[in-house]
């Protein structure tokens, strides 16, 4: 079986599991669909199980497609290492890490470990790719990301991860300076966000399940006027300009919370606190300029623990 296993199998497959589609993955490799299509039948003839299936929304992976997955994308990443390593060796190449970060929980943490890491490492090369989590441990299991800084996904999506905890954060409802719900003299009930503009988690964002079901717990079945996103920028912009209401991380909002510009409304939201950490495969080596910026990360992340707590 092995021998029959050719590299342009795997490349096949993990394009298309990555783009969905068997048409975008032609495009991206400079191929035909149909050379795509017959590359991909003539993988699931030599592993003798079907990989992948069509769904409502493209290419979807099987059982089997997704165990394959695990193994072929940690493959690739792991001969990716050797030939970096390679190169390094040969050409004096200054290393390079690639590193997701979701920027709803990692606007403050990343900045400073990526300063205290190229300190310790000048001329290192850091590429940093921003997205919603799952589109990270997409690209991380695909061997495109080395590490994720991010919130610990849904088990099912954390097969094959490995996961280091650095901090947990909760949801906030933020507002800004001056905001009519803060002037209110009656008790504060969230209920009252409906009369707003409400700033929300999009559909891909992994807080968006704990942000539904807040609302939902407080008899919000509906929001008339949203607006859905997790750009920290235009939040940020957005809520500092205009009545409205932005539900995302509060680490997004420290600095504005610190400055006094944006303030958190009273919302009891200590259930809604997660995991923050790193997440790596579990199935492929971590180099040493990986565990270096890995370390790095857990010192700022123990450094703003401090700071919070003894401001």
């Amino acid at each position: 079986m092995l021998s029959r296993l050719k590299h342009r199998h795997i490349q096949c497959f993990l394009e298309v599991a990555r783009q969905r589609s068997i048409s975008k993955a032609a495009a991206a490799l400079s191929l035909t669909q149909p050379a795509v299509s017959k590359t991909l039948k003539e993988l699931e003839e030599i592993l003798d199980v079907p990989l992948m299936e069509r769904g409502k929304r493209g290419i979807v992976l099987t059982e089997m497609g997704r165990v394959f997955l695990r193994h072929a994308g940690a493959s690739v990443s792991a001969l990716q290492q050797g030939l970096d390593s390679i190169a390094h060796v040969r050409m004096g190449a200054r290393p390079s890490i690639r590193v997701g970060v979701l920027p709803t929980v990692a606007s403050l943490l990343a900045p400073e470990a990526v300063q205290r890491y190229k300190r310790l490492v000048p001329g290192a090369i850091v590429s940093l790719v921003s997205g919603p989590n799952a589109y990270l441990l997409d690209r991380l299991r695909l061997g495109a990301l080395d590490v994720v800084i991010g919130r610990l996904g849904p088990p099912d999506e954390m097969r094959g991860f490995s996961f280091i905890h650095l901090y947990s954060e909760r949801v906030a409802f933020i507002v800004r300076r001056g905001h009519p719900l803060l002037r209110q003299e009656t008790p504060f009930h969230l209920s009252a966000i409906a009369g707003f503009t409400v700033l929300i988690p999009d559909k891909e964002a992994v807080i968006r399940p704990v942000v539904e079901n807040i609302l939902v717990a407080h008899g919000i079945g509906d929001l008339p006027d949203r607006i859905e996103t997790v750009s920290t920028s235009f939040g940020r912009s957005f809520t500092r300009s205009t009545d409205a209401v932005w539900i995302i991380s509060r680490s997004v909002a420290e600095p504005d919370l610190s400055e006094g510009a944006l303030a958190e409304l009273p919302v009891d939201t200590r259930d809604t606190s997660g995991p923050v950490g790193l997440t790596t495969s579990a199935a492929t080596e971590t180099t040493g300029s990986i565990r270096l910026f890995m370390e790095t990360v857990q010192q700022a992340a123990a450094e703003m623990l401090t700071k919070q707590l003894h401001p």
